[in-house]
Protein backbone atom coordinates (compact mmCIF):
# COMPACT_ATOMS: atom_id res chain seq x y z
CA UNK A 1 0.00 0.00 0.00
CA UNK A 2 1.29 3.44 -0.94
CA UNK A 3 2.03 5.98 1.79
CA UNK A 4 -0.99 8.38 1.92
CA UNK A 5 1.25 11.31 2.89
CA UNK A 6 3.44 10.71 -0.17
CA UNK A 7 0.35 10.49 -2.39
CA UNK A 8 -0.91 13.79 -0.91
CA UNK A 9 2.48 15.46 -1.37
CA UNK A 10 2.95 14.19 -4.92
CA UNK A 11 -0.54 15.26 -5.98
CA UNK A 12 -0.26 18.82 -4.66
CA UNK A 13 3.34 19.36 -5.76
CA UNK A 14 2.26 18.35 -9.25
CA UNK A 15 -0.74 20.71 -9.17
CA UNK A 16 0.89 23.72 -7.53
CA UNK A 17 4.48 23.59 -8.73
CA UNK A 18 4.14 22.15 -12.20
CA UNK A 19 0.57 22.57 -13.47
CA UNK A 20 -0.17 26.01 -12.01
CA UNK A 21 3.06 27.49 -13.37
CA UNK A 22 2.41 30.92 -14.88
CA UNK A 23 4.61 34.04 -15.27
CA UNK A 24 2.26 36.13 -13.11
CA UNK A 25 2.22 33.51 -10.33
CA UNK A 26 6.00 33.16 -10.59
CA UNK A 27 6.47 36.82 -9.69
CA UNK A 28 3.56 37.03 -7.23
CA UNK A 29 4.46 33.97 -5.14
CA UNK A 30 8.20 34.66 -5.26
CA UNK A 31 7.71 38.07 -3.61
CA UNK A 32 4.57 37.36 -1.59
CA UNK A 33 6.23 34.53 0.34
CA UNK A 34 8.64 37.05 1.91
CA UNK A 35 5.76 38.60 3.86
CA UNK A 36 6.05 35.66 6.26
CA UNK A 37 9.85 35.67 6.32
CA UNK A 38 11.92 36.55 9.38
CA UNK A 39 12.91 40.05 8.25
CA UNK A 40 9.41 41.28 7.45
CA UNK A 41 7.90 39.60 10.52
CA UNK A 42 10.62 40.99 12.77
CA UNK A 43 9.90 44.52 11.57
CA UNK A 44 6.13 43.92 11.73
CA UNK A 45 6.43 42.61 15.31
CA UNK A 46 8.51 45.58 16.45
CA UNK A 47 6.07 48.03 14.88
CA UNK A 48 3.15 46.15 16.44
CA UNK A 49 4.76 46.33 19.87
CA UNK A 50 5.71 49.99 19.58
CA UNK A 51 2.39 51.15 18.12
CA UNK A 52 0.37 48.28 19.55
CA UNK A 53 -1.91 50.07 21.97
CA UNK A 54 -3.05 52.59 19.36
CA UNK A 55 -2.93 50.23 16.38
CA UNK A 56 -3.91 46.74 17.53
CA UNK A 57 -4.36 47.06 21.27
CA UNK A 58 -3.60 44.01 23.38
CA UNK A 59 -3.75 41.89 20.21
CA UNK A 60 -0.28 43.09 19.24
CA UNK A 61 1.34 41.57 22.34
CA UNK A 62 -0.72 38.41 21.97
CA UNK A 63 0.30 38.12 18.31
CA UNK A 64 4.02 38.58 19.05
CA UNK A 65 3.93 36.08 21.93
CA UNK A 66 2.15 33.55 19.70
CA UNK A 67 4.69 34.13 16.94
CA UNK A 68 7.66 33.62 19.27
CA UNK A 69 6.21 30.37 20.65
CA UNK A 70 5.21 28.95 17.26
CA UNK A 71 8.65 29.76 15.86
CA UNK A 72 10.29 27.89 18.72
CA UNK A 73 8.05 24.86 18.12
CA UNK A 74 8.69 24.88 14.34
CA UNK A 75 12.45 25.25 14.83
CA UNK A 76 12.59 22.33 17.27
CA UNK A 77 10.57 20.15 14.91
CA UNK A 78 12.86 21.01 11.97
CA UNK A 79 15.83 19.81 14.03
CA UNK A 80 14.03 16.62 15.10
CA UNK A 81 12.65 15.58 11.70
CA UNK A 82 15.46 16.86 9.41
CA UNK A 83 13.29 16.41 6.33
CA UNK A 84 14.99 17.29 3.06
CA UNK A 85 13.40 19.97 0.93
CA UNK A 86 11.53 18.75 -2.15
CA UNK A 87 13.89 20.39 -4.63
CA UNK A 88 16.83 18.55 -3.00
CA UNK A 89 15.24 15.21 -3.92
CA UNK A 90 12.62 15.53 -6.65
CA UNK A 91 13.53 16.25 -10.23
CA UNK A 92 11.90 18.67 -12.66
CA UNK A 93 10.63 21.10 -10.06
CA UNK A 94 10.37 24.81 -10.73
CA UNK A 95 12.63 26.24 -8.02
CA UNK A 96 12.84 29.90 -9.06
CA UNK A 97 16.45 30.13 -7.90
CA UNK A 98 15.66 29.73 -4.21
CA UNK A 99 18.33 27.80 -2.32
CA UNK A 100 17.76 27.22 1.39
CA UNK A 101 20.04 25.37 3.78
CA UNK A 102 17.69 24.42 6.61
CA UNK A 103 15.19 21.57 6.69
CA UNK A 104 11.68 21.40 5.33
CA UNK A 105 9.34 20.09 8.02
CA UNK A 106 7.38 22.06 9.14
CA UNK A 107 7.11 25.19 7.03
CA UNK A 108 8.24 28.12 9.15
CA UNK A 109 6.67 30.69 6.82
CA UNK A 110 3.32 28.90 6.95
CA UNK A 111 3.57 28.50 10.71
CA UNK A 112 4.19 32.23 11.09
CA UNK A 113 1.44 33.21 8.65
CA UNK A 114 -1.19 31.07 10.37
CA UNK A 115 -0.01 32.13 13.83
CA UNK A 116 -0.55 35.77 12.93
CA UNK A 117 -3.80 35.05 11.08
CA UNK A 118 -5.16 33.17 14.10
CA UNK A 119 -4.05 35.73 16.69
CA UNK A 120 -5.50 38.61 14.70
CA UNK A 121 -8.69 36.71 13.78
CA UNK A 122 -9.41 35.92 17.41
CA UNK A 123 -9.09 39.61 18.23
CA UNK A 124 -10.67 41.04 15.07
CA UNK A 125 -13.19 38.40 13.90
CA UNK A 126 -14.70 40.58 11.17
CA UNK A 127 -11.33 40.43 9.34
CA UNK A 128 -10.89 36.65 9.62
CA UNK A 129 -11.52 35.88 5.95
CA UNK A 130 -8.82 38.33 4.85
CA UNK A 131 -6.29 37.01 7.40
CA UNK A 132 -6.94 33.39 6.41
CA UNK A 133 -6.69 34.12 2.67
CA UNK A 134 -3.38 35.91 3.21
CA UNK A 135 -2.04 32.97 5.25
CA UNK A 136 -3.28 30.42 2.69
CA UNK A 137 -1.46 32.29 -0.06
CA UNK A 138 1.76 32.01 1.96
CA UNK A 139 1.16 28.25 2.32
CA UNK A 140 0.50 27.86 -1.40
CA UNK A 141 3.58 29.92 -2.23
CA UNK A 142 5.83 27.55 -0.28
CA UNK A 143 4.72 24.56 -2.39
CA UNK A 144 4.56 26.59 -5.60
CA UNK A 145 8.20 27.61 -5.06
CA UNK A 146 9.14 23.95 -4.32
CA UNK A 147 10.71 24.76 -0.96
CA UNK A 148 8.17 22.68 0.99
CA UNK A 149 6.08 19.59 0.64
CA UNK A 150 2.33 20.08 1.12
CA UNK A 151 2.50 18.11 4.38
CA UNK A 152 5.09 20.66 5.61
CA UNK A 153 2.62 23.48 5.10
CA UNK A 154 -0.27 21.51 6.64
CA UNK A 155 1.91 20.96 9.72
CA UNK A 156 2.72 24.69 9.74
CA UNK A 157 -0.99 25.49 9.57
CA UNK A 158 -1.71 23.21 12.53
CA UNK A 159 1.15 24.63 14.62
CA UNK A 160 0.23 28.23 13.80
CA UNK A 161 -3.49 27.81 14.48
CA UNK A 162 -2.85 25.72 17.59
CA UNK A 163 -0.33 28.16 19.04
CA UNK A 164 -2.58 31.12 18.28
CA UNK A 165 -5.51 29.49 20.10
CA UNK A 166 -3.43 28.30 23.06
CA UNK A 167 -1.93 31.73 23.61
CA UNK A 168 -5.29 33.46 23.19
CA UNK A 169 -7.26 31.12 25.47
CA UNK A 170 -4.69 30.04 28.07
CA UNK A 171 -1.32 31.78 28.04
CA UNK A 172 -2.14 35.43 27.47
CA UNK A 173 -5.02 35.60 29.99
CA UNK A 174 -2.76 33.91 32.56
CA UNK A 175 0.01 36.45 31.91
CA UNK A 176 -2.44 39.36 32.14
CA UNK A 177 -3.79 38.16 35.50
CA UNK A 178 -0.51 36.97 36.99
CA UNK A 179 1.81 39.80 35.98
CA UNK A 180 -0.31 42.77 34.99
CA UNK A 181 -3.28 42.28 37.29
CA UNK A 182 -5.98 42.64 34.65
Amino acid sequence: MKNPFKVFDDFFIQRLNRDLKHPVFNVFFYYYTYLAGPTVLGIFSLVALVLGDRWLGVASREMVLSLVLSTIVATILKKIFTRNRPYWILENLNTYGIDLTDYSFPSGHTTAAFTIATALSLNFPSWTVLFVIMALLIAISRVYLAVHYPTDVVAGMIIGIGTGFIVHILVFPWIMVRFIGQ
